[in-house]
């Protein structure tokens, strides 16, 4: 079983590339348990490292192959939920695909894999389509002020029921 996925911040990381730059990658890698490729991959980016937050758990996933299309696409994904509309993984694929075009981005698949991606980057998901509630009745009455702890109530022929419950007419 492959060992568990760790995140070092920046700090770690530039403690580890100025060991590894005196004793050796290898020194490095046993000392502080961690693969010699990433020892080497690190040493790499030690620059971009000095210049980020020490506690920043630094370089992280992928960055987008084609920024520009992720950009249009995500604007608009976002024009779309401002309209109210609700979006599908094969529509916004679909929209990724036509943009695509547009742009002469030949290689472009736009699979289901990209779409997981390009939603995990943005901080996207994919959600239900509610309604805050049902419409009231005409002889529903509000009483008492509301506040931001309690609930708001609804009195209906002398009893009061929590806005949460779902009531139908018929039940009354």
């Amino acid at each position: 079983m492959p060992p568990k996925r760790k995140s070092y911040s920046v700090d770690y990381k530039l403690q580890i590339v100025k060991y590894a730059a005196e004793n050796g990658n290898r020194a490095a890698e046993r000392k502080f348990g961690v693969s010699e490729k990433l020892v080497r991959d690190w040493r790499k980016t030690e620059v971009t490292l000095t210049q980020m937050k020490k506690t920043k758990k630094a370089n992280r996933g992928l960055k987008a192959r084609w920024p520009e299309l992720e950009e249009r696409v995500h604007r608009w994904v976002l024009e779309q939920r401002a309209a109210g509309r609700g979006l599908s993984t094969v529509q916004l694929r679909l929209h990724a695909m036509v943009v695509a075009k547009e742009m002469n981005i030949n290689d472009f698949a736009g699979g289901p894999s990209w779409c997981y991606r390009f939603m995990q980057r943005n901080r996207l998901s994919i959600r239900a389509r509610t309604t805050l509630c049902q419409k009231l009745p005409a002889d529903f009455q509000t009483t008492g002020a509301l506040s931001s702890i309690e609930r708001p109530l609804v009195a209906v022929d002398g009893n009061v029921f929590s806005c949460f419950l779902v009531l139908n007419k018929c039940d009354l």
